[in-house]
């Protein structure tokens, strides 16, 4: 094929000029992360820019080697973000934009898609091009010769501007099942062209692994002077595995999105896939000691995506390393590896035993343990913890999240719980004003050690007029309060059948600077269930502000 690589003369210059790649390892296994594109088509997912150039300075805290920050010439956000990251101090990421090879029978020097490309002054640049006939007939409407012709001309263009190009191979795995002489003669059309790197992408995610490890074997020994890489989604829940197993058969490039996100099934969780290359398989994937922050790096970018974080995701979640079984417990008091795959200090997360139902002495002993509390030398104590526990679960409490309600059960039965505060009554009304609104008003008694106070708080429901009357109650004697604030409240009915006087439980989680805790109530009536978890979440925050030396 000759390869036309036309006239730029009319191409915009004013973009910082990219540095060409440095020379690599060829058995270094190179992260591109697609958070910012591919990742944000997930339903419900919307970066701004700010959040999008806070990913990117975290991705590189993370030590990923490409960031794609997204399709500068699909809409002005990409635009905007490609324009202020270049203030941004990257100290290990190079940056990636991502377009579309040239339309059908169109030039190169006049599409408007390449043009911003290089006008992002991204290093990287990924193409994306069809390796299926049918997205290339029926999807493009042009000929398989055409669509050669549109890969090469565009990545010999980019390649003459000094950028590097990573080739995205659309639909390559399903383009191979139809017609794999025609899906290689697309990459290798693009390799030819001067791409430095091919992706072979499975787009509709349905590719299992014993495909990816063949095709992957038989591209790599076609091209061997290319670096070749993955792109895989998950709707076979395979986007990990296959990764991971394009990595075995001679990718040398992974491609994936933090936490998975990613349009219907998701991407491949790039997070998964760093932790089983280093851990797994013994390959430095990122560098040193970078590893340890992999779960609060995917916490903090779930919290920009405004996502709750999955507890069960794969390394990073909070019960990834949580267990209940109490015989399970009880092995992991002897042995901590027994019943973890790796250290979950690895990845900067932590074990955790679970209080429930199911628990047995090992469970209670080993989670007090976690929290500074040694019952080993008191089995009676024990004993009685974990009866109250079986008791209160039976009647609809929940201690597996609620780790500050259990360490104030485990205190109060130990007698080692000093009270700031005992409850004398509390009132509350609700009112609806001619205007349509609701307030309601809340009257707390209290006694504050030898003291008897009394205070009023206004709130947009009983739960919110119950805090302001209580901190109200309390801010003389406890100044420390005002680090104190509610996270997330919850509620759930726990049998609808009862209508409503269903028993309800209220999850309430609190935060200060230092870190959240989370505690339950159960009642049938909700405002009761909403005081027990609001007045044992302030509790618990006054003891970690008086353990940590807070005045009052």
């Amino acid at each position: 094929m000759t390869i036309h690589v036309p006239d730029n003369s009319r191409l915009k210059r004013d973009s910082p000029r990219a540095v060409p790649a440095p020379a690599r390892d060829p058995e270094r296994v190179e992260l591109y992360d697609t958070t910012l594109r591919d990742g944000s088509q997930q339903v419900g997912l919307s970066f701004t820019v700010a959040d999008k150039l806070r990913v990117t300075q975290l991705l590189d805290d993370l030590g990923v080697d490409v960031v794609e920050g997204g399709w500068p010439g699909s809409n002005p956000k990409d635009a905007e973000y490609f324009m202020r990251v270049r203030d941004l101090p990257l100290r290990h990421a190079a940056l990636s934009a991502f377009g579309a090879t040239r339309r059908p029978g169109r030039g190169t020097d006049d599409d408007p898609n390449l043009l911003a490309l290089l006008d992002s002054g991204a290093s990287v640049v990924a193409l994306v091009g069809k390796a299926w006939t049918l997205h290339v007939t029926e999807a493009l409407r042009t000929t398989l010769d055409e669509n050669l012709a549109m890969v090469a001309d565009s990545v010999a263009l980019m390649a003459a501007e000094g950028r590097r190009v990573v080739f995205d191979a659309e639909h390559f795995f399903d383009g191979w099942a139809a017609d794999p002489a025609y899906a290689m003669a697309v990459v290798r059309a693009a390799a030819e062209a001067g791409a430095d790197t091919v992706a072979l992408c499975d787009t509709n995610g349905g590719t299992l692994p014993t495909t990816v490890a063949r095709v992957v074997g038989e591209v790599a020994r076609a091209l061997p002077q290319v670096r070749l890489g993955g792109h895989f989604h998950d709707d076979a829940a395979c986007a990990v595995a296959n990764s991971l197993v394009a990595v075995a058969g001679g990718a040398r490039h992974v491609q994936g999105a933090a936490n998975g996100y990613g349009e219907r099934c998701g991407n491949a969780d790039l997070f998964a896939v760093v932790a089983g290359l280093e851990l797994k398989e013994g390959r430095k994937v990122l560098p040193p000691g970078r590893l340890a922050a992999l779960t609060t790096t995917a916490h903090a970018i779930a919290e920009l995506a405004n996502l709750v974080p999955d507890a069960r995701q794969a390394y990073a979640g909070s019960s990834a390393f949580a267990t209940k079984a109490g015989l399970h417990a009880s092995a992991i008091a002897r042995r901590p590896d027994a019943y973890s795959h790796v250290d979950p200090a690895a990845v900067g997360n932590r074990m955790r035993v679970l209080v429930s139902e199911l628990a047995g002495r090992s469970n209670v002993l080993a989670k007090a343990g976690e929290l500074g509390l040694d019952l080993e030398a008191d089995a009676a104590l024990g004993a009685r913890v974990l009866d109250r526990v079986k008791d209160l679960e039976h009647r609809g409490y929940t201690f597996e999240i609620a780790d500050a309600s259990f360490e104030l059960l485990v205190r109060r039965e130990a007698g080692r719980l000093e009270p700031p505060f005992s409850l004398e009554g509390y009132r509350v009304l609700v009112e609806r004003r001619p205007d349509g609104t609701d307030v309601s008003e809340a009257t707390v008694r209290l006694h504050v050690g030898d003291r008897r106070t009394v205070a009023v708080g206004e709130g947009v429901g009983p739960v919110h007029a119950l805090d302001q009357a209580l901190r109200r109650a309390l801010a003389d004697d406890h100044p420390e309060l005002e680090a104190v604030h509610l996270v997330d409240f919850k509620v759930r009915i726990l049998d609808g059948r009862a209508g409503t006087k269903a028993v309800t439980r209220v999850l309430i989680t609190s935060a200060d600077p230092a870190g959240e805790w989370t505690t339950v109530g159960v009642s049938d009536d909700i405002v009761t269930a909403s005081w027990e978890a609001l007045a044992d979440g302030i509790q618990y925050g006054l003891l970690r502000a008086a353990a940590a030396g807070a005045p009052g």
